[in-house]
């Protein structure tokens, strides 16, 4: 083969479509555009967002391609707008996907912007539902039992950008009034950080600081340590499938137990939109839920409870409603059981894998959004996509698409390792080891086809190995 040497060309002034190679289309994404046209998912999408365009102009994105380029973001990992606009026009199994021609632009980030002012929330939340019901088709949508947990998620504001609530000021002002205080007319930088190690409260309040470029962010602790802005998300995941049943967006500093009801009561009403016939019978969180209050209300609703509680010296009930003992003791009682240990060993498991899914591999720990209703359609979406690979993966055997990359690379890596291993032991063995090395070979390279294309075989559906 005579070797190729890359020289400039000229381009064609005229190029037929019927030349250009056809490259072929994604396994996965193919067959979720077909699981999508199976459920009417477009028709559907385009009577919902009607109301919020205008007649005539120019035509807009389509709301299923705007929502299918939200899918890719949560598919590819991908956390921002812009980097899901040049994806998609980069890539041409992508364009597929999304079913624009060679001759066609893909949408850019400043007209999906666009879009998602346009459409209201309830817009998003009734996509998921619908998402929901194609759960409850394929059998993946129980509702039984609940499990509810939050995490955090960082805020597209600066910590060093927060003021007071009270004057405006900044920190750096803040700090100079303290050193102005101790005697010092011009504080230098060197001043200003000694007198911020020094500070007695070091805590920094919700309630005295704010940020001004993001009223709705809050100043909370990170998964890591770290102390920065923040949202809240909140999951109510199905413990025997897995699926996302309600995720809701709060601010940091609201406390589990306070939010913990509207998730329940968010997850009830997605069931029976949906067209599930199920309903809420049980509830597992940890012990940041553990109240009285909630306790009793779960009780009331017929809703049973499996929830940790805090550590406490004594429990005093004389200045407290008798059913809210009732509630803590049934609670006790159950937790301690069989069924209350590995209920929580699967709350503790599966809703943590959804945070690891949606805000890990899905590109959703950073908001790059600002305001909470922003941040609410951007996480539901993915949400929505996260339900849609669990129908993927567990009624298709098709994995996503990264991790299926993921695992060939490391099945490709194992076999190469272990065929090298045999092709230097063949003047011991003999000419048969060479045959088994290829051998070897040739399998590895089979598995790794199917594992780019399907769900690995050597992974359970629960996830673990």
């Amino acid at each position: 083969m005579a070797l190729g040497k890359r020289v400039p060309r000229q381009s064609e002034l005229f190029v037929p479509l019927t030349e250009l190679p056809k490259s072929p289309a994604h396994p996965f994404y193919s067959r979720l555009n077909q699981l999508l046209a199976e459920a009417g998912f477009d028709p559907f999408v385009e009577e919902l967002c009607e109301p919020y365009y205008k007649t005539g102009g120019r035509p807009s994105i389509p709301p299923g391609v705007y929502f299918r380029m939200l899918f890719i973001g949560y598919f590819e990992g991908i956390d921002s707008q812009r980097g899901i606009a040049w994806r998609c026009a980069d890539s041409r199994s992508l364009r597929d996907f999304l079913g624009a021609a060679l001759t066609e632009a893909t949408p850019a980030h400043n007209s999906m912007t666009v879009i998602r002012q346009r459409l209201p929330g309830t817009v998003f939340e009734e996509v998921f539902e619908k998402v929901l019901s194609i759960l409850s088709q394929r059998g993946l949508l129980k509702g039984k039992t609940l499990g509810i947990d939050g995490t955090t998620l960082e805020a597209n504001a600066a910590m060093k950008t927060i003021v007071r609530k009270a004057d405006g000021k900044d920190w750096k002002n803040y700090l100079r009034s303290l050193a102005q205080a101790e005697g010092i007319a011009e504080p230098t930088e060197e001043d200003l950080r000694r007198i911020d190690r020094g500070r007695k409260e070091k805590k920094v309040s919700n309630e005295q600081w704010e940020s001004p470029n993001d009223k709705d962010a809050r100043i909370a602790r990170m998964k890591d340590g770290t102390t920065h802005l923040a949202y809240k998300a909140e999951h109510a995941v199905d413990l025997e499938t897995e699926a996302i049943v309600a995720a809701q967006i709060t601010h940091a500093d609201r406390g589990d137990s306070e939010t913990g009801m509207e998730s329940l009561v968010q997850a009830q009403v997605h069931l029976m939109s949906s067209g599930s016939e199920a309903s809420v019978e049980e509830v597992v969180a940890d012990k940041g839920y553990h109240d009285n209050g909630w306790l009793a209300a779960c009780a009331r609703l017929g809703v049973r409870t499996y929830i940790p509680e805090r550590k406490q010296a004594t429990r005093v009930w004389t200045n407290k409603a008798a059913e809210y003992e009732k509630a803590f003791r049934a609670n006790r009682r159950r937790v301690r059981g069989q069924r209350g240990r590995r209920l929580n060993r699967w709350r503790s498991e599966r809703v943590e894998r959804s945070f690891a899914h949606v805000c890990e591999t899905g590109g959703g720990r950073r908001a790059w959004l600002r305001g909470m209703e922003n941040v609410q359609k951007s996480h539901l979406v993915r949400c929505c996509a996260y339900n849609l690979g669990l129908v993927m993966r567990k009624c298709l055997g098709m994995r996503k698409p990264r991790s299926g990359a993921l695992a060939a690379a490391l099945i490709l890596m194992v076999g190469a390792i272990l065929t090298t291993l045999i092709l230097r032991t063949q003047s011991s063995l003999g000419y048969a080891s060479e045959s088994v090395g290829y051998a070897l070979l040739l399998l590895i390279v089979a598995a790794t086809h199917y594992t780019m294309t399907h769900r690995h075989p050597l992974i359970p559906e629960n996830g673990r190995s």
